[in-house]
């Protein structure tokens, strides 16, 4: 996986003066379905070199959600890197969707393993809002530094969202 980059959107909304919430999507597929804690992530996927990464967060946005990026101006969060090297440059971006009306776009593997038989898997199984302290406990952890960088560039505490 070293040397992989995603690009991806961190869409959030305001709950209160100094509380927001971020949407994230949960992973889907057999090994995610039962899973809740560390299944979650931000809308994101990869892209090629030479490809712009704000161009490729918007598309994977889309293919991943089925809803059009909300209009408004991106506040870079920069990169992050997870412990398998997989690098990710992120955006904030203030917005509200339907997160209980989304559509993705499909995998193909074999499944059951080693029966011979391949499905399709929805890419993303279902999306939610959540808090920022809630969103720390359900992101795969090494996208968790998102909603700290989220919080700074927002003015907001880190760890806690609320006053």
């Amino acid at each position: 996986m070293a040397g992989r980059r995603s690009a991806g959107l961190l869409l959030f909304r305001r709950a209160s003066p100094s509380a927001v919430e971020v949407l994230l999507a949960h992973m889907g597929g057999p090994f995610w379905e039962a899973r809740d804690r560390g299944a979650w992530s931000i809308p994101k996927g990869e892209y090629e070199p030479g490809e712009e990464a704000l161009a490729a967060a918007r598309r994977e946005f889309v293919e991943e959600l089925g809803h059009e990026v909300p209009a408004g101006d991106p506040l870079e969060l920069g990169e992050i890197t997870q412990a398998g090297g997989k690098r990710i440059h992120a955006w904030a971006l203030e917005g509200n969707i339907d997160a209980s009306n989304i559509t993705s776009n499909t995998f193909e593997m074999e499944w059951p393993p080693r029966s011979g038989r391949r499905r399709r898997f929805p890419e993303i199984d279902r999306a939610g809002w959540f808090d920022l302290d809630t969103a720390r406990g359900k992101l795969v952890k090494g996208q968790v530094p998102l909603i700290d960088l989220l919080a700074a560039r927002l003015g907001l505490p880190a760890g806690d969202d609320e006053d």
